[in-house]
């Protein structure tokens, strides 16, 4: 008898379990087209709120699953499937087929995970692909580009009030290469995009603020990750042509297509004599090769190998007093001698391990070969009345790095909840030789030497990041340590002159998700982080002031509250302990004063049918010195209010498009606001109409030809025939309407 009541006891307690306790659910998810595994499909429990993603195998295992629970499989680009939970399926394998699809807001799903806005840029990206390098960045919302310099310089970057100049305060990578420089002979934090073919652009992964731990230097506005295709599903050429002498040439061609291995070559050719008086004799050449093989059960490894260069001429930044005394056009040049060339060669490599079912590992490691060569005169006869001011930097660099990335997934009370852990560690190191300013003269006769030198900047850095879920919370603490070795050698000295300083920095991050539904996130992000020094300024400063740190923290929401309307906002704030500012008569970056921001940031995406889509993002900021007094304390050319936005349309009996626009606010270009940045709204247009493997293609930008400044500056300049220095705005004037037409054929 009492072995009878043990045995039913022991029963009722094991269908207790069963009742009281959620399962899980495994599986593979695979495209049905190929039938070959997909990695990185969203597996979200509708009911419960928690979820994962497949792996490189297409394997997912998922917690906290009941039955009649709704489980969704999502991934931009395919059909969502949605898995209705029963008896059969708990603690069992399922197989998932997905089917493509063209992508729309219905395939997006809004889940407890820190960076989810990248997913809604990415739809951006697919309903609306990049037409240049230039556009690259304007995909990002809230932030704002200008090119100044003949096409071949890094652009201008304007985010959450910053003018970042080239980068100083944003985190931009391909493929987990960095593309900033360190201690860059122009500027610090130079990032020079024009590298990237944008046609090979698969998707990208960004988010604003310094929250994240595997993002160290320049993370403080906020950070961009491009990745590049691993895969070409078709062979492409395409050739562009339109108005100031401007052609472009493109390929990508298969060169291996099997099972577990594919590799392609793309290439760009781009010539231009821009819209100037004085031709910019402009011409970038880019190849990139991509490999990539997956055994789709454990392993995925990619190589990749580029050559970038260009060559182009400049007519600078013109004073405002002399196109109104009409002495030049707007589109004319007090020095039009200026212009520079440019080459980065890159190798590139990165392989995923999948050790078990919950532990993988990522490594990547880089080589980078970069030269660097700009002749610019900001204030023409100020310095020198005879010669003029023109100026030349120079650098040739060799950077090398690598990173190392564990992460392991385990259940918590009784798979009630999941905790992932990540473990990182990597390097950065720069060599950089004859790193200069010159005081020259026609680009060829040198006639003094500012600074010439030897830099070499080593940063060692880890990283701890947790991320706890449980139902509809995902709470992820993280931690990062920064180690940074400068090293200047100083070559105009007659003897041995070498310096150098370290520094350590500890960096916290945390982040609250909260999903209440499919349709709703609430979020709340803190943490700090940080911009390097350029190591000339670090070592002549005798390590003050190294690594400026930025603690910043966002408030906000992310609503669906239709299948096909994405509303986001944020409240949000950042304090810097260090500004950079640009400073255009020496051509470099300084360091300023501590400064505060506070911004509110605002977007939406509709999805009207099938084939029109909408976007737009709303940004304002308050951006200050907290050093200086009342009046005195602008930050020059950082924006209060900045717009863009589209409307496109794709899959309208074979024609796609669109018509977007940007939007700039007057700003301050000094400290007191006495001389304005006028500000703008510009609007673009592109069609085109594919019939069978063709497609015939029309770009326009400035539609309206709007007459507007693309970058500006308050300078202090002297003209040759003027007795004094004039401060007033110099810019660089804007494209006007610019046509050019488009055919590319796909085999």
């Amino acid at each position: 008898m009492f072995k009878l009541k043990r045995k039913l006891l022991a029963t009722l307690l094991m269908f207790s379990s069963i009742v009281m306790h959620a399962h899980e659910l495994r599986g593979i998810v695979i495209s049905k087209e190929n039938e070959k595994p997909l990695q990185g499909v969203g597996v979200y429990n509708k009911t419960t709120g928690t979820y994962t993603y497949t792996n490189v195998s297409g394997y997912f295992e998922i917690d906290d699953i009941s039955i009649d629970d709704v489980v969704s499989f999502y991934q931009l680009g395919y059909e969502n499937q949605d898995l209705v939970i029963n008896e059969s399926h708990l603690d069992n394998t399922v197989d998932i087929s997905m089917i493509i699809s063209s992508a729309s807001l219905d395939q997006v799903l809004i889940v407890s995970k820190v960076n989810t806005l990248s997913t809604f840029l990415n739809l951006d990206l697919k309903t609306s692909p990049v037409k240049s390098s230039q556009e690259v960045l304007r995909k990002i919302p809230g932030l704002i580009i200008g090119q100044h310099a003949g096409g071949g310089k890094a652009e201008q970057i304007f985010l959450r009030g910053f003018d970042i100049d080239h980068g100083t305060d944003i985190a931009i990578d391909v493929d987990g290469m960095p593309v900033n420089m360190v201690s860059h002979a122009h500027g610090q934090a130079y990032a020079d995009m024009h590298f990237i073919i944008p046609e090979t652009i698969d998707n990208i992964d960004f988010a604003k603020g310094s929250y994240y731990a595997d993002k160290g230097n320049f993370n403080t506005a906020g950070y961009v990750d491009i990745n590049t295709k691993n895969t070409i599903k078709d062979n492409v050429i395409s050739l562009e042509a339109g108005q100031f002498n401007t052609l472009r040439a493109l390929s990508m061609v298969k060169l291996v297509d099997e099972e577990n291995s594919s590799a392609y070559l793309a290439s760009e050719l781009m010539l231009s004599d821009g819209v100037f008086e004085s031709p910019q004799n402009f011409n970038r050449i880019n190849i990139m090769g991509r490999y990539n093989f997956n055994n789709y059960k454990d392993q995925e490894f990619n190589m990749a190998l580029s050559h970038f260069q260009s060559k182009w001429d400049a007519s600078g930044q013109i004073p405002v007093r002399a196109v109104e005394s009409g002495q030049i056009g707007r589109f004319g040049a007090i020095d039009d001698t200026e212009g520079g060339n440019t080459s980065r060669t890159n190798i590139w490599l990165s392989h995923k391990k999948q050790l078990d079912e919950h532990s993988a590992i990522k490594s990547l490691a880089y080589v980078s070969k970069y030269d660097f060569e700009l002749f610019s005169n900001f204030t023409f006869f100020l310095e020198d009345p005879v010669n003029g001011d023109q100026i030349r930097q120079y650098e040739n660099r060799t950077i090398i790095g690598a990173k190392s990335v564990f992460d392991h997934t385990f259940h918590l009370e009784d798979h009630d909840a999941q905790l992932k852990y990540e473990l990182g560690v990597g390097f950065r190191y720069d060599d950089v030789n004859d790193v200069q300013l010159s005081r020259t003269k026609n680009r060829d006769e040198l006639l003094e030497r500012l600074a010439f030198g030897n830099v070499d900047e080593l940063n060692g850095f880890s990283f701890a990041n947790l991320t706890y879920k449980k139902n509809k919370w995902t709470i992820n603490p993280g931690l990062r340590l920064d180690y940074f070795n400068f090293d200047y050698e100083n070559l105009l000295t007659e003897t041995y002159d070498n310096k150098s300083e370290n520094k350590v920095l500890l960096s916290p991050k945390l982040n609250f998700i909260y999903a209440s539904s499919p349709k709703l996130q609430l979020f709340a992000k803190t943490g700090l982080g940080y911009h390097s020094n350029d190591t000339r300024v670090v070592t002549a400063n005798n390590g003050k002031e190294i690594l400026p740190t930025a603690f910043g923290t966002d408030i906000g929401f992310i609503s669906k509250p239709a299948d096909r309307l994405v509303i986001n906002a944020a409240l949000w704030s950042l304090f810097l302990q260090q500004e950079f500012v640009y400073v255009g008569d020496a051509g470099i970056v300084e360091p300023s004063g501590k400064t505060k921001r506070y911004g509110v940031d605002f977007g939406l995406r509709y999805q009207f049918n099938d084939w029109l889509f909408f976007n737009t993002d709303v940004n304002y900021t308050y951006a200050r010195s907290a050093e200086e007094s009342s009046g005195e304390d602008y930050i020059p050319l950082a924006p209060d209010l900045t717009s863009s936005g589209s409307l496109n349309i794709k899959g309208l009996n074979n024609f796609s498009g669109g018509l977007s626009y940007r939007f700039i606010k007057d700003r301050p270009a000094n400290e007191d606001n006495s001389i304005v940045a006028d500000g703008y709204i510009v609007t673009d247009f592109n069609m085109n109409y594919t019939h069978k493997n063709w497609t015939f293609g029309l770009i326009v930008e400035n539609l309206l030809d709007t007459e507007w400044n693309e970058t500006q500056f308050a300078t202090e300049s002297r003209l040759f025939n003027e007795p004094n220095s004039v401060e007033e705005i110099h810019f660089t004037p804007g494209a006007p309407f610019f046509l050019r037409g488009k055919v590319s054929v796909r085999f």
